[in-house]
């Protein structure tokens, strides 16, 4: 009789052993497929700045300081051997490049006018609340993540089997400062 209260233990354990792997599995992977949401994304956006770029070129000849530096940064995303964590700041940065650049179409009253600019802007605008949407995704996928691995008992499983902690996605610091409207 022991000795089949043995096996039944045994295969329990193997079972949840198991079980708990492949749930490790699951969650690694959305972490990785949540990710790969937000790179399209950022992809979407990176094929629609020339085309903004070359629209503004043509109104607003003399801020080629800005449109040096949305392009600039722009390249910057695709360099090779980046980190995720550098090509979110990069995107940052470039976030912000783009909000001088739509600042611009108050400075140029033709520009504001123009039917390309303003469809490419809101492109632009559409791509950037997919953008946060899919940061969102990842952050909550990676939170379920981090909280499966450090549970009680499949934090055994994890450290066994080399499953690691993810970061989330922050905002800048510059951004979580109050917004000042002026009249």
């Amino acid at each position: 009789m022991g000795f089949l209260i043995a096996i039944g233990l045994i295969v329990v354990l193997i079972l949840f052993w198991i079980a708990s792997y492949n749930s490790l599995i699951k969650y690694r992977n959305l972490v990785e497929e949540s990710w790969a949401q937000i790179d399209v994304q950022l992809k979407r956006r990176f094929d629609l700045i020339p085309n903004l770029v070359e629209t503004v070129k043509g109104y607003a000849k003399h801020e080629q300081e800005t449109l040096a530096k949305v392009v600039e940064l722009r390249n910057q995303i695709t360099a090779p051997g980046n980190s995720r964590q550098e090509q979110i700041e990069a995107n940052n940065e470039l976030s912000g490049a783009l909000r001088q650049l739509f600042a611009l179409r108050e400075a140029y009253p033709d520009l504001k006018a123009s039917n390309n600019f303003n469809i490419l802007q809101e492109e632009l605008s559409g791509t950037e609340n997919k953008i946060a949407y899919a940061r969102q995704l990842y952050n909550k996928t990676v939170m379920e993540y981090n909280t499966k691995i450090q549970s009680i008992p499949t934090n055994i499983v994890a450290s066994v089997h080399n499953f690691t902690r993810r970061d989330m996605l922050e905002i800048p610091a510059e951004e979580r400062e109050n917004v000042k409207v002026q009249f």
